[in-house]
């Protein structure tokens, strides 16, 4: 094996070591649940429908169906396992270190700079959450593919230069471009690819002019050559016209919920808060302490924060601009640096943070160039003692290492990630918001409560925090001030259809139900492709008396989400027992409740006690009384004797050949928000 083989396989096997760690952690309450937890379509696996479902979907407001069909496969492969799910992206983070390494010598040639850059890449804190972040399978992912296409393109472009020299200094060539060969169109290929992962690489075309530029030598020279380079951007008009494709797409899925309004970033804040993050991401690039995994925008940007921001980008820009022709690669790099920030550095804001770790993924990749030729030039002008670099830079990625596995450590739950960005961070209602969740859903609902309540302080106009107190309210039967909350949720955001089905559902509780179906069908005109209004219309239909007008309500819901086993179970155990006959259907409960089965890897007594119900209605009494049996034994085995009390009647009635009878007006009991 040659040398440089040996190197991208040590560190491929060293980055995998180096982040096993993941494969100990929780999925996350940031995101995960759209990803992967709470997202039905994904969880089913690689399918037809999924597959059209990813192409055709802009959910979690993004479109990029490659990203989605990761996420399928995986959920195919390794069902919910959350270690399976982060050594996938460890595995991807590993071969896009070898990558890259592979690339930079190829490009370059220098074998020692290469192999620095690339574990930099590897072992940088900054790419923890990348990584150890599973609903960011879309970096690793994407990037995989954006090192496929440079890699094309490099061996393109040294097939169409006449002088295919390794250039590590300032030498430079004169070639010409010639037709396009295979290599072209698989850079083209594997750049739409990267665009169906992660929308973020419309920049790579930028990219493109740069390494032509250094280290590939297509432009340089005594004088820029006008008639060249508009012949190497013609080239690229193919790549173009795909990032000007993904730019409309991605706004088009974004625009609706995770674009910020004018009215809600102002242009000014927007403006001012451009120079402090690219400069917050290059102190973060060379002290990478603290870290965190949400970075609030705040209200007001300091006047000399902006302004030292500014100057030090200025002089940056302007020394490498100076040292373009004896340096060039300070010029690529920080430009490379610059540039593949500019779709996520806040001009259209998306979401609300001030800046993002993961946004550095493959853009820091520019400064490292900048710096590991710049430090090979320095010890060559300085003919410092050969053992400096290579101590320096060992020294360097050692602190890398303690440091990457420092910030691993807060990513194996969501309480010890948001309960970390706390203690790093100020005025931060949105990590506020997710610490809450993740206490509620261990149980903790005062520790909840008063991180809601804390979020509502810092930002009175949070609707997600009203929200998730009324949910916490209602489930401790406090309605009256769940309702209060939820209604405050609803004048926060009236856009939001989950708000507006929050609140009906708590109206419906209180019995006001009139007003209760008003806020559901409000809701299911904001959101044609959200089930729960429909279905929690239905429900309150029934406990108003009105069961044939519930059912084309259930079916509505079913058609969105035919797959929705809560829903399967509700409507058919509806359709099989409900004392007016005008909301009985035996062969679809059958066919229903027979589907709900089909979705439990083991027999579950629900559902085999409401395929019992049908059957009984449906008039099979012996299956009824078989599969009643079953489930009754299942009970009885899991120790819960009131489970057992309740369903025996039922059997009793399937020996006489009688169906079960419920009243739904009675007791039914609208579902929690």
């Amino acid at each position: 094996m040659s040398r440089p083989r040996l190197i991208a396989l040590l560190l491929a096997l060293a980055t995998l070591l180096v982040y096993l760690p993941v494969t100990r952690s929780s999925f996350l309450n940031y995101d995960d649940d759209d990803y992967v937890t709470s997202n039905p379509v994904v969880q089913a696996g690689l399918s037809v429908a999924g597959l059209q479902w990813a192409f055709f979907t802009g959910h979690a407001s993004n479109w990029h169906p490659l990203t989605w069909l990761s996420h399928m496969t995986d959920c195919t492969l390794f069902g919910l396992n959350p270690a399976a799910h982060h050594f996938v992206n460890a595995l991807f983070h590993a071969v896009n270190a070898a990558l890259l390494f592979v690339l930079l010598l190829r490009l370059t040639g220098a074998l020692g700079p290469c192999a620095f850059i690339a574990a930099l890449f590897a072992w940088h804190p900054l790419h923890v959450e990348s990584v150890a972040w599973v609903s960011e399978r879309k970096d690793v992912l994407s990037t995989f593919f954006a090192l496929l296409a440079l890699m094309s393109y490099t061996r393109y472009a040294q097939s169409v230069t006449s002088d295919k020299r390794h250039v590590t200094g300032s030498a430079a060539v004169s070639p010409d471009t010639r037709h396009p060969s295979r290599d072209y169109w698989f850079a083209l290929f594997f750049f739409a690819l990267g665009l169906m992962s992660k929308p973020m690489w419309v920049t790579l075309p930028f990219v493109l002019l740069l390494l032509d530029y250094w280290p590939l030598c297509r432009v340089r020279g005594d004088r820029w050559q006008v008639a060249k380079i508009w012949r190497l951007v013609r080239e690229k008009i193919p790549f173009f016209l795909l990032t000007f494709i993904s730019c409309v797409v991605t706004f088009l899925a974004q625009r609706s919920e995770a674009v910020a309004t004018l009215e809600k970033v102002p242009l000014g804040l927007r403006l001012e808060n451009l120079p402090v993050a690219y400069a917050g991401y290059l102190a973060k690039i060379f002290w990478p302490a603290p870290l965190a995994a949400f970075y609030p925008l705040p209200g007001k940007i300091p006047a000399l924060a902006v302004t030292i921001s500014v100057v030090v980008l200025v002089l940056i820009s302007i020394a490498a601009w100076l040292g373009r022709r004896r340096s060039p690669y300070l010029i690529v790099g920080w430009l490379w640096f610059l540039g593949m920030l500019v779709p996520v550095i806040g001009l259209v804001q998306v979401g609300e943070q001030a800046l993002a770790d993961r946004y550095t993924y493959f853009s820091a990749t520019g400064v490292f160039i900048a710096v590991a030729f710049g430090g090979c030039a320095l010890a060559k002008q300085f003919q410092l003692p050969k053992i400096i670099l290579p101590a320096g830079a060992a020294v360097i990625l050692a602190t890398c290492l303690a440091l990457t596995e420092n910030q691993l450590r807060f990513w194996q739950n969501s309480e010890a990630l948001f309960r970390h960005a706390l203690a790093v961070t100020k005025d931060n209602d949105t990590t506020r918001l997710n610490l809450g969740s993740a206490l509620q859903m261990k149980g903790d609902l005062d520790g909840a409560l008063a991180q809601y309540r804390e979020a509502i302080r810092l930002n009175p106009k949070s609707y997600q925090a009203y929200s998730d107190i009324g949910k916490i309210l209602f489930e401790l039967g406090r309605s009256g001030e769940a309702l209060e909350y939820s209604a405050r949720a609803v004048q926060a955001n009236p856009g939001r259809a989950t708000l507006r089905n929050n609140l009906g559902i708590v109206l419906a509780e209180l019995g006001r139900f009139d007003e209760a179906l008003n806020e559901f069908a409000g809701a299911a005109q904001l959101d044609r492709a959200y089930a729960a209004p429909h279905f929690q219309s239905g429900k309150v239909l029934l406990k108003q008396g009105r069961d044939a007008d519930a059912l084309p309500q259930f079916q509505a819901a079913l058609q969105i989400e035919p797959d929705n086993y809560s829903m399967l179970i509700f409507v058919a155990r509806v359709l099989a027992s409900d004392e007016n006959p005008a909301g009985r259907n035996g062969a679809e409960a059958v066919a229903l409740a027979d589907r709900a089965n089909q979705f439990t890897a083991q027999p579950q007594p629900v559902a085999l006690d409401t395929l019992a119900m049908a059957c009984a209605e449906a008039g099979n009494f012996d299956q009824a009384q078989q599969l009643q049996q079953q489930a009754v034994g299942l009970i009885a085995a899991s120790g819960q004797k009131a489970d057992v009390a309740a369903m025996q009647p039922r059997l009793e009635l399937y020996k006489n050949h009688q169906p079960w009878r419920e009243s739904f007006r009675a007791t039914n009991a609208p579902g929690k928000p």
